[in-house]
């Protein structure tokens, strides 16, 4: 039996519930978020639950050494969390640059920043939750101690990277990797019980502790062991003086809906610079060769312009409120013609993963997202822990020259982005489209398909979607319109139509009425994805 073989049409519908819903990549994930309502959490507890059950049942996109964002919806007021870890104090793009590395490695022990996940865990149950964290990590652990079975769009992913890994790690500081994540010496199968009893173990030591023995005590002496055995840079003095980041939202308003992302150092900001743009621009139409030209055209200017600058606030050559005024907005809308552009980056005026929404019925709601960034990340898992350990340090340059250049102790260009809308002040709810540098394009898409087609959340997320990649070359889904195919081509746009929708990002929405409370949800089609509520 092929579980991945589905060849009749499908759809799903919106789910509707009133007193909770949490919508994530893996069903149980998402049902480890409704027990703990049912237990008497809150929505942002069972986010947590959620969080840490998806390092355990979607290890290929996430892990605990892994960093996160948030945005939190409580008592009418929206809060912003950036759990972004930084680059080592003894690491250095001279140092990199001196070993014989051009721009900074994918895997190994160079480009592991510092984890943001468990700090996150702990900072949103101290702040908001309802809760002990060693409660609301009870079903994760149960989940990595008993095992569980592999669910299909898992399954395939984790097959892909063993093959990939088995040819390319093949020094010792990868070892665990394979002990962990391959056990029997292959991939585990579709269907088939995989379990990690040290992260068990590592989950709970986190609840235990309030996260603190990762950063602290005997975890954080593994993690430093490991990286001085391996001629690494991240040590237990990095980790012990990390804290999460609690940051003001940066918002655009479209068409009368605000759209919130995290400040820079994520991309969020590239959706909000998108957005600004297009809307400069005449009106959009349903399936129309035009509009999708123009959204193209606005998103690749705003990608262009936002791997220029983004970066930490501080080293940014331009303010994030200039990115996103009037004055930015208008300038690049009037580059915009009937045809396909390189784009080039903006003239600075003178003097660029799991995600899940959850919500209760006290009103609360939150957009999560957390990752490993590159599927697994970096390929290095500490022994006997479960711990895999993100790669985020890839996307530093090592040009002295760029804004995002590797320094000690400095986050890097993030492209893991939670995404919410409002409306008059008021909570529309949560949504995310994770995968890589396809997020912000997701949010603009999910955006421009509520306000300008009033799809409902399930519609947003099933439309055929398109994705920037450089210059003139766009990817669409095998669902796309030929027609609206062969019109961007004659638009000049080099068109390319993908076997699959998996590069195409992993979206949740979570939309609540203001009147009834009545929440409606919308899971992603193209995994894994599922709804649990009640």
């Amino acid at each position: 039996m092929d579980y991945l073989h589905h060849p009749f049409a499908a759809k799903r519908h919106t789910v509707f519930a009133k007193k909770g819903m949490v919508a994530t990549s893996q069903p149980l994930a998402a049902q480890a978020g409704l027990e703990i309502l049912q237990k008497g959490g809150n929505a942002i507890d069972a986010a947590i639950a959620t969080a840490a059950a998806l390092t355990v049942v979607e290890p290929t996109s996430n892990g605990i050494g892994g960093d996160a964002f948030a945005l939190v919806w409580t008592k009418d007021k929206l809060h912003g969390l950036n759990a972004s870890g930084p680059a080592p104090q003894s690491i250095s793009a001279e140092a990199i640059l001196e070993k014989g590395h051009e721009k900074m490695p994918v895997f190994g022990v160079i480009p592991v920043t510092v984890p943001g996940v468990p700090a996150a865990w702990a900072e949103l149950s101290l702040k908001f939750g309802k809760l002990p964290l060693k409660d609301v990590l009870v079903p994760a652990i149960r989940y990595a101690e008993e095992g569980y079975p592999l669910s299909p769009i898992l399954g395939k992913y984790w097959k892909s990277a063993y093959k990939k890994y088995k040819e390319t790690f093949t020094t010792e500081e990868f070892t665990a990797w394979f002990e962990t994540f391959a056990p029997d010496g292959r991939a585990p199968e579709i269907g088939e019980v995989w379990s990690s009893p040290g992260h068990a173990k590592t989950l709970r030591a986190i609840g235990e502790t309030n996260a603190r023995d990762f950063y602290e005590g005997e975890i954080a002496d593994k993690i430093d062991a490991f990286f001085k055995k391996h001629d690494g840079y991240l040590t237990k003095e990095d980790l012990s003086t990390y804290k999460p980041q609690w940051v003001e939202p940066v918002s655009a308003n479209y068409r009368g809906y605000d759209v919130w992302e995290i400040p820079p150092n994520g991309q969020g900001m590239v959706a909000l610079m998108a957005l600004n743009v297009f809307k400069q621009l005449d009106p959009p139409a349903w399936q129309d060769a035009d509009t999708f030209h123009k959204q193209i055209e606005a998103m690749k200017l705003a990608f262009t312009d936002g791997q220029a600058f983004i970066t930490e606030p501080e080293a940014m050559p331009v303010s994030v409120e200039h990115l996103l005024s009037d004055e930015y907005a208008e300038k690049r809308a009037s580059v915009i013609g009937e045809t396909a552009a390189n784009p080039e980056p903006y003239e600075l005026p003178k003097g660029g993963t799991v995600y899940l929404a959850a919500a209760d019925d006290e009103g609360n709601m939150i957009s999560y997202i957390q990752s490993n960034y590159m599927g697994f990340g970096s390929g290095i898992v500490i022994p006997g822990t479960g711990i895999g350990m993100q790669n985020r340090g890839h996307d530093f340059s090592l040009d002295e020259t760029h804004p995002n250049v590797l320094k000690p102790g400095k986050r890097t260009y993030h492209t893991i982005i939670p995404g919410f809308l409002t409306k008059d002040g008021q909570a529309v709810g949560p949504f995310g489209v994770m995968g890589g540098y396809m997020q912000p394009q997701g949010h603009f898409q999910v955006v421009t398909n509520t306000v300008d087609f009033l799809l409902n959340p399930q519609a947003t997320l099933d439309m055929p979607r398109w994705q920037w990649m450089k210059g003139k070359t766009v990817h669409v889904e095998p669902e796309f319109p030929n027609y609206l195919v062969q019109s961007l081509v004659r638009k000049g746009h080099d068109i390319h139509v993908t076997s699959d929708g998996g590069s195409f990002g992993r979206g949740q929405i979570i939309w609540r009425d203001p009147e009834t409370g009545v929440l409606q949800g919308g899971t992603e089609s193209r995994t894994d994805g599922a709804i649990a509520a009640w």
